[in-house]
């Protein structure tokens, strides 16, 4: 290890410099094939904590620790003694003697992770909460940079949830120098107010915008990229039986897709065809979908690295 360690909790902590270098740092991996150049994590160990179902998450930051040169350690969802009563403050102070870092998806609180997060002996990388989903956004910016070469007045339409990968979105291009995000969710379904006006401060300052609106009128035909996520975000459900119905005129169809002929589709994966999105538009050829899955690796690498690493 080379540096302090630092915590990933939220992109909101990321100055804009910060973030583009995770960024262009993941894209790099992709450029290399996904392997590192020597053992920056050499002698580390890694926690690896998933208390919510992970296929690309959890596989990303295993082999990322590996790569690396880190060894991990994987707990699940009974593993750990909170689940008879110990506190996080003393769960965190005794992982934190032994374990360089801890990847852990809660799909909860964020407290819980902020707590995790309150020593400075041991990274803490969020890989998800309730809240948020930071490093999808690092590996969505890395793919974006690596099929068009430039992030810089990049402009996203995305529709569906308001859920933590929109989030984590929201403030990731808000750090982009002109970046536009065009938020379409259905009404009851969208981010926080207060969050969205947060994201849209910091983008003012970069030239900008980050919105959000509850219909499909006026679609941006100029965006570079059409984004949707699955209708139920791991570990939740809706109240409302028929919440379908709001979600369904938001479904990325070839039609919709059509509307906006420049853009490439993403989507954060898993996905289910015929709900948020038409089996011809994910697996179609203007889907970017799998390679931004597999972008999550170099994302991972470049987050490792960064925070473990204390990488500059």
């Amino acid at each position: 290890m080379t540096g302090p360690r630092r915590h990933l909790l939220t992109l909101d902590a990321l100055s804009a410099g910060e973030l583009d270098q995770l960024v262009r740092r993941a894209a790099a991996y992709a450029a290399a094939g996904g392997r590192a150049q020597g053992r920056p994590l050499d002698g580390a160990t890694v926690g690896i904590y998933f208390r919510r179902t992970s296929t690309r998450t959890r596989t990303s930051f295993t082999v990322a620790a590996h790569r690396l040169g880190a060894h991990t350690i994987a707990y699940g969802p009974n593993d750990l003694q909170e689940n008879t009563g110990e506190t996080v403050e003393d769960t965190a102070r005794v992982l934190s003697g032994m374990l360089d870092g801890f990847v852990a998806r809660t799909a909860g609180d964020p407290a819980e992770l902020r707590a995790l997060a309150a020593q400075d002996r041991m990274t803490v990388v969020n890989a998800m909460t309730s809240d948020e989903h930071p490093t999808q956004a690092v590996a969505d910016l890395a793919t974006v940079l690596t099929v068009r070469g430039s992030l810089d007045g990049l402009s996203l339409l995305y529709l569906g949830e308001g859920n933590n990968t929109a989030s984590a979105l929201a403030f990731a291009l808000a750090r982009v120098p002109g970046a536009c995000l065009d938020l379409r969710t259905p009404a009851g379904y969208g981010l926080p107010d207060e969050l969205v006006r947060r994201a849209a401060r910091t983008a003012a300052e970069r030239g900008g915008e980050v919105t959000q609106r509850h219909d499909l009128a006026d679609l941006p035909a100029k965006a570079h990229v059409v984004y949707t996520t699955r209708w139920q975000t791991t570990g939740t459900s809706k109240a409302d039986p028929d919440w379908r119905r709001h979600f369904t005129p938001f479904q990325v169809s070839s039609l919709l897709l059509d509307q906006v002929p420049e853009a490439v589709f993403m989507h954060d994966l898993p996905a289910r065809r015929g709900d948020e999105v038409e089996a011809a538009v994910l697996d179609g050829p203007r889907s970017i979908a799998f390679q931004q899955a597999e972008h999550k690796l170099h994302a991972a690498m470049a987050v490792l690295e960064w925070a473990v690493a204390g990488w500059r």
